[in-house]
């Protein structure tokens, strides 16, 4: 008894990290460039069931495998490209391929998909809580005005085509190595210059978020949590009654 309580709270538990998730990627559909996440569980531990006579046991049959409490295993997030959208606005980019931009956040180098840029008190090319915007040097890039053109390298240029700035953008071996901190950037170790990305200007790159998707396996979770939550709701009975009965014995 007591175990099949352990597992309907392990499976609440599961549960509710699962709707965590699916309502953060629901939450960024419209933040640009965003990834979304999808959170996996696995079994503790894993044994097979077998049935066998009340008084013969040797003849056991195998009725099938059970586990014991869930566990959350790994936050994976998908890093495939998502929609792009032409804006109109000078200060919006856009990666197609593989590759992140670079923005001084705080006392670190971090990296995102974002690219609705804007420009801070200083003339500074930012984000819209300030990160300033990096070049290939991770030099922070002084534009002071929107009056721009850019090219499909990431080169800024003023209006009569001089040459005033470069985006950086970079790649990393292994994106499933990157970690994202509380402010929804990546972070990690090894980058280096992306080869083969194109940079769009005047566009953004909508979040890779499936609606549909993520509206199924939120019902989904519900439905599983309020299952777990009923028969966990009973079993709670059953042993509030049975510490009931034994203390009158």
């Amino acid at each position: 008894m007591f175990k099949g309580f352990y597992n309907l709270t392990s499976a609440m538990l599961s549960q509710g990290k699962r709707l965590d998730v699916i309502s953060n990627n629901m939450a960024n559909v419209a933040t640009s460039g965003y990834k979304a996440d999808t959170y996996t569980d696995t079994t503790f531990r894993e044994y097979v069931v077998s049935r066998v006579g009340n008084k013969d046991k040797r003849n056991s049959a195998e009725i099938g495998p059970a586990s014991y409490i869930l566990a959350p295993s790994r936050l994976y997030t998908d890093y495939t490209q998502g929609a792009l959208e032409e804006t109109g606005m000078p200060l919006d980019f856009a990666l197609q391929g593989d590759g992140f931009f670079a923005v001084h956040s705080g006392d670190e180098t971090v990296y995102t998909r974002s690219g609705n840029f804007a420009l801070d008190e200083e003339g500074y090319l930012c984000l819209a809580d300030g990160s300033r915007v990096l070049g290939p040097n991770r030099e922070e890039i002084l534009l002071g005005t929107d009056k721009i053109k850019a090219d499909a390298s990431g080169g800024i240029y003023t209006e009569e085509g001089l040459l005033v700035a470069q985006l950086g953008v970079f790649s990393f071996e292994d994106n499933g190595a990157l970690a994202r901190n509380a402010q929804g950037y990546f972070t990690g170790d090894g980058a280096g210059a992306a080869a083969g990305t194109t940079v769009l200007w005047k566009t953004q790159e909508r979040a890779n978020v499936d609606l549909i998707q993520q509206m199924t396996g939120m019902m989904t979770a519900q439905r599983a949590f309020q299952s777990a939550a009923e028969v966990s709701r009973m079993y709670d009975q059953l042993m509030t009654k049975a510490a009931t009965n034994l203390g009158n014995v």
